[in-house]
């Protein structure tokens, strides 16, 4: 396995809830310091550092819903070294230590850009031997066919993972997408056999008896054929730049922080293989909101899987 270097909760010093690191632990964090594909503001390679800071507000780290300590479970594997200049490069560079922790590890990686789920989405499908269900939050539906001329980048994860077979395309849920684009492009997930609600279909729904139907019709879908490993990627700019400035292609009219916890804590006993929490990018925030909402949410998907898996909280 590549070294890693820096380190997420509860880790000492700069890590998540400020814990040792102890690669024996059954979940981990790592960080993906990589912006090279954003098409707009670049600053996601700052995101795993600012998100650890971020968390070391969480105090003693006990989920108020959950009712779970973390601390006794998770490691934080540091940032994986990656070189930044070139998509390739950084995609070959990943490989052999995201082989080697995700089957050692149920991870939560944060970002960086979102080119680089498209290299999880490979490692996990090579691991398990079959494509995976996704619940994408997103405001932007990353199924262009291209990126500004480009064959790849942080817009075509989707459409490149739909192409490759990762994922089944009738178990892949977009939640919160808004932004400009041409139809084909915003409906090409449905189109495929997948289900989208968009920005403007969950505006005033935030309680989990609100967005009953959203987690309904997720659970459906997923028993509907035969509730395959499911992966969940959260790109910050499905918030509304209100609750998170910090990001590098920001769209009005997004998400709450709210909706996404409810959503988050109503899933949670869904059999998740693992996360991603991308495009996090300081250089644009404002007191540390962005941060703050992108720890909570690593956070409460942590707890909540442990829950799920009847961890408790220690006396």
């Amino acid at each position: 396995m590549m070294a890693a270097m820096t380190s997420f909760a509860f880790l000492s010093g700069s890590s998540f809830l400020k814990l040792p690191s102890q690669a024996d632990r059954p979940y981990a964090i790592a960080g993906l310091a990589w912006d090279g594909a954003v098409t707009n503001r670049p600053g996601a390679r700052f995101g795993p550092r600012a998100i650890r800071e971020a968390s070391h507000m969480l105090c003693d780290g006990i989920h108020p819903h959950f009712n779970i300590d973390p601390a006794p479970y998770l490691t934080d594997l540091g940032d994986l070294p990656l070189p930044n200049t070139s998509l390739e490069a950084m995609r070959v560079a990943m490989a052999p230590s995201v082989n080697a922790m995700i089957r050692a590890h149920h991870m939560a990686w944060i970002g960086g850009d979102h080119s680089v789920t498209l290299p999880l989405l490979r490692a996990y499908k090579s691991w398990l031997g079959r494509p995976l269900a996704v619940i994408h939050f997103d405001a932007h539906c990353d199924t262009w066919e291209d990126h500004f001329g480009e064959p790849s980048g942080h817009g075509t994860w989707v459409y490149e993972a739909l192409q490759e077979g990762l994922v089944l395309p009738e178990c892949f849920t977009q939640i919160g997408i808004r932004s400009a684009g041409a139809r084909e492009a915003r409906d090409y997930v449905r189109t495929r056999g997948g289900q989208i609600f968009d920005a403007r279909q969950l505006r005033g729904l935030e309680s989990p008896a609100q967005l009953a139907p959203v987690t309904t019709a997720i659970r459906k879908r997923l028993a509907a054929h035969g509730n395959p490993p499911l992966y969940l990627s959260l790109d910050i700019d499905c918030l509304d730049p209100a609750f998170a400035p910090g990001t590098g292609t920001p769209e009005p009219g997004g998400m709450t922080t709210n909706q996404v916890l409810s959503l988050l804590e109503e899933l949670a006993d869904l059999d998740f293989v693992g996360m991603d929490c991308v495009e996090v990018a300081p250089p644009y925030d404002h007191a540390e909101l962005t941060s703050y909402a992108a720890a909570s949410f690593v956070w409460t998907y942590l707890c909540g899987q442990l829950a799920r898996r009847g961890a408790t909280r220690p006396a």
